[in-house]
């Protein structure tokens, strides 16, 4: 393995064990914001920040010019379809929508963009960790992505699962679960699932308790690098 590549994956697991070892700590000293908010933000601003980190390490590995990808997030507006304004049944609402159709769409986007030469080519969402029904919202989302960028990749990135089945163990291929295959069964979407951490997330057993703790291996992060290698070829 490349020694610099090596070198990027410690300093995640790094920071990883810095700020989860660190958290609970940190949020029982707060003053400024409830407990629960420090750990969920905390939570997810690292899993966000190792996700851009692997986007970056994989497109080092590739051998590509950095100048040419770019993680800036801006928000997609997502059009109004045309038929459902002729399903409209009042004339005047109908005809108020016809003469201002420049201010009828959807503001949308999810927590890392990645553009390459310009073209948005992967829509990221990042969690501490997944359920199904959050998983609904996600594919919404995607959904309305896949209108105006119809060959666009979409990842989950999660640090747990509470999905079920097995997108939380470390085995090559991934049966899943029955929920959540029935979802995607529903959304023409093509979810490249990405869990860090092994074992089915527990509410009762937060990793951020020293007697919960999860520890973030190499073998999870450089198998999230081959993903993100073969979506960025």
């Amino acid at each position: 393995m490349d020694k610099t590549i090596s070198k990027d994956i410690e300093s995640l697991i790094n920071a990883y064990e810095f700020l989860v070892k660190g958290i609970d700590t940190k949020a029982k000293e707060s003053e400024d914001r409830a407990y629960g908010g420090v750990i969920r933000a905390g939570k997810g601003l690292l899993v966000e920040s190792i996700a851009k980190s692997l986007v970056e390490i994989a497109w080092k590995e590739l051998g590509r010019d950095l100048s040419k990808l770019s993680l800036e997030k801006k928000v997609i507006k997502i059009p109004i379809k045309e038929e459902y304004i002729e399903r409209v049944k009042s004339p005047e609402v109908k005809k108020f929508i016809k003469d201002h159709i420049k201010d009828f769409y959807y503001p949308l986007r999810t927590d890392v963009h990645i553009h390459v030469d310009g073209k948005l080519k992967i829509a990221m969402e990042c969690k501490a960790y997944t359920e199904n029904a959050m998983l609904k919202r996600i594919l919404v989302d995607f959904t309305l992505f896949k209108q105006v960028y119809p060959n666009l990749s979409f990842v989950l990135f999660q640090l747990e699962s509470q999905l079920g089945g097995d997108y939380s163990l470390s085995n090559d291929t991934k049966h899943g679960s029955p929920s959540t295959h029935t979802l995607l069964s529903y959304f023409d979407i093509d979810l490249n699932i990405i869990t860090l951490l092994e074992g089915e997330r527990k509410v009762d057993k937060p990793i951020h308790k020293a007697e919960y703790y999860k520890s973030l291996r190499a073998q999870s992060l450089l198998a999230a690098l081959e993903v993100f290698k073969n979506l960025l070829k």
